[in-house]
């Protein structure tokens, strides 16, 4: 029972501390399972373990094959979650880089550290080149946090956010079909005997994962399923599964699932976000009973195989030169520059996927008596831990060494995509500035990306916006909905996040009533709340330049907007391109000869129209039924749903 609640205990604290440290929760969990574990012997009295997985006959607590029971049904789940996470049109919609990433580089890493492992260690071929399939994944558990407070350009986040996603399925299905060739052949010497129980296995894995995977679709959108019993019974599902097809076919169960997982997650399912969502929390308990399991099952002598230069070796040659090898290979022709090839190269970390199916193979073919078997565990390991170690540690150091660190974050963060927060960003696009917007509203996300925006549809009270490395190069942050508590919100949570350069949200009628009390992140305007800006785009549906001659022109030109209600200022330009939001204390702004005062309305009238100057490519929005009623009914229904979340 102590060790039991321990486990748990320690487990959840690893999580936390992962969380606290931004660094990826397996790098803890595995630490605290061999200071449980192999390392505890070199200390205790009797030189036992404090927490020994398998009954031993005195203590322990899984007796026999139940830890291979345990560790197999854990591993089925969090596959099935990570087949969940793959999208087709993702995969189609990703750049060329990205593409090769999880192609060509997988080809690279999967022959290159075969090779390396079966000449190094003299392991046989079919165990060096499981190895090699194993450390293919990389996975966003251990990339978001090593990622997430390092200020990258997007296009690199990208690459390395979508090469983790995309990569931990494959290379889970790579390394389960070159476990199930091993184990079809393991005593065979692949006859053809053996090769016919491979396409078993195949045959099996594919034709249960593909006709469940429907079978549970069906179920869920006829209501066959009540939805407080949704998330249980797909958990059941995914366990009959495994189970049912394993006993077809020997060692079919993971293909099963993997692949169940994968067409479940391409199939239009109302309720997939949440059991995503659900999945998530299990595999978080999962993952940590099971790699402190794990690694505390690991004896010391498993740990003394890799306790030598050769493993250093196999090490130095999968992180600096397998790696870089298949990132500039995949990177020919792209427009990625030699600095962001190498920061690419450097970050590969391996995660939960690559450590748990390990232990599994692991133990699974050393009780099948397969020569080699007792080294992938502990090699897995041992890339596992190095890499995690050496990204978690270095590279905040060397993105600024190679110089794609970036300074000072120009990306913006708009809280609400309704057509005046559409109509801001796309000149903010058009004046190259990342914009992403955000809203809970599905329509206004639809509309933005039909626009070529970036817009993420979800709430300010949702966490998972922080874990989003893609918005690494963002540092100003806009509150720009209707609900006053929306923005206050999105400005409290967020603002050290999203909003170092700046945080800034509309004025609610209330503060724009009360001048004296103008908050310090009010933007634009102390006279116009978010009615008033939407009522003048309706009218006035364009952004317009006008230049500024001097810091009084500007004070003057500020002043001519507060009295006419059909004028709103919302940035400074200056003579390099650059574009500053103007505070509602527009006072602050520093001008010189030659900038422009950016704002929304009519034509600004001035003594010298040659002063005058209009976006070439004045900015509409497109929709004819953008009134202010409409705007504002869009708006209120974004708010119910706020509330409901």
């Amino acid at each position: 029972m102590l060790e039991l609640a321990g486990i748990i205990i320690l487990g959840i604290l690893a999580q936390w501390s992962a969380w606290k440290f931004k660094i990826p929760a397996i790098l803890p969990l595995i630490l605290i399972g061999l200071a449980v574990g192999p390392i505890a012997t070199l200390f205790t009295e009797d030189g036992g373990k404090l927490i020994e997985p398998i009954w031993n006959g005195e203590s322990g607590l899984f007796p026999g094959q139940s830890l291979f029971y345990f560790v197999s049904l854990a591993i089925s789940i969090i596959l099935f979650e990570g087949g969940l996470t793959l999208r087709r049109g993702e995969v189609l919609n990703v750049g060329p880089v990205i593409v090769k990433l999880i192609t060509v580089a997988v080809i690279v890493t999967f022959i290159g550290s075969g090779i390396a492992a079966h000449f190094i260690f003299d392991l046989s071929w079919e165990i060096s080149f499981l190895f090699a399939a194993l450390i293919i994944v990389t996975g966003p558990t251990v990339i978001t946090p090593i990622l997430r407070n390092i200020p990258l350009k997007k296009d690199v986040s990208a690459i390395l956010k979508w090469e983790g996603i995309l990569i931990d399925p494959i290379g889970a299905l790579v390394a389960v079909l070159v476990f199930e060739f091993i184990s079809a052949g393991a005593g065979e010497e692949y006859t053809a005997t053996a090769l016919i129980e491979f396409g078993k296995i195949v045959l099996f894995g594919f034709t249960f994962g593909f006709t469940f995977a429907h079978a549970l679709a069906f179920a869920i959108k006829k209501n066959v399923i009540p939805h407080y019993l949704l998330n249980v019974s797909t958990l059941a599902t995914v366990l009959g599964v495994f189970v049912l097809a394993d006993l077809f076919a020997h060692e079919s169960g993971l293909l099963a699932v993997v692949i169940m997982g994968m067409v479940l997650g391409n199939i239009n399912l109302p309720n997939l976000k949440e059991l995503l969502y659900f999945k998530e929390s299990l595999s978080v308990l999962l993952i940590s009973i099971l790699f402190i399991l794990l690694a505390a099952n690991i004896n010391i002598e498993d740990l003394l195989l890799v306790y030598n230069m050769e493993a250093v070796l196999l090490f130095v040659l999968v992180v600096f030169v397998i790696r870089p090898a298949g990132v500039f290979l995949s990177s020919i022709n792209s427009s990625l520059k030699l600095n962001e090839k190498l920061f690419i190269s450097w970050v590969g970390p391996r995660g939960i996927v690559a450590a748990g199916i390990a232990s599994l193979f692991g133990l699974n073919l050393a009780n099948q008596g397969v020569p080699g078997a007792e080294y992938i565990t502990p090699l897995v390991f041992m890339i596992v831990l190095g890499t995690v170690l050496l990204n978690a540690t270095t590279a905040r150091m060397f993105a600024k060494l190679v110089g794609v660190f970036l300074k000072n974050p120009e990306g913006i963060l708009i809280i609400g995509a309704s057509s005046i927060s559409r109509l801001i960003a796309t000149y903010l696009k058009k004046n190259k500035r990342h914009v992403v917007l955000l809203d809970s509203n599905r329509n206004n996300i639809r509309k933005a990306k039909e626009l070529g925006l970036d817009a993420i549809q979800g709430s300010v009270y949702e966490d998972e916006l922080m874990n989003n490395i893609e918005l690494n190069d963002i540092g100003y942050l806009m509150g720009l909905t209707g609900n006053s508590d929306i923005n206050k919100t999105a400005i409290d949570k967020f603002q050290k996040h999203f909003g170092e350069n700046g945080s800034f949200r509309i004025l609610s009628q209330e503060e724009m009533s009360d001048p004296e009390n103008n908050p310090k992140e009010g933007l634009f305007s102390p006279t116009d709340d978010y009615v008033k800006l939407t009522d003048v785009a309706r009218r006035h549906p364009k952004i317009q330049e006008v230049r500024i001659n001097s810091q009084e022109h500007y004070s003057g030109l500020i002043e001519i907007t507060k009295t006419d209600s059909e004028i709103i200022p919302l940035f400074v330009k200056n003579n390099n391109g650059d574009l500053s939001i103007i505070p509602s204390h527009s006072q602050e702004v520093e001008i010189e000869e030659g900038y422009m005062l950016v704002y929304l309305g009519k034509e600004l009238k001035i003594e010298n129209n040659a002063d005058k100057t209009e976006l070439d490519n004045t900015i509409s929005d497109d929709e004819e039924d953008d009134g202010i009623d409409e705007a504002i009914k869009s708006e209120k229904k974004e708010d119910k749903e706020e509330d409901k979340n």
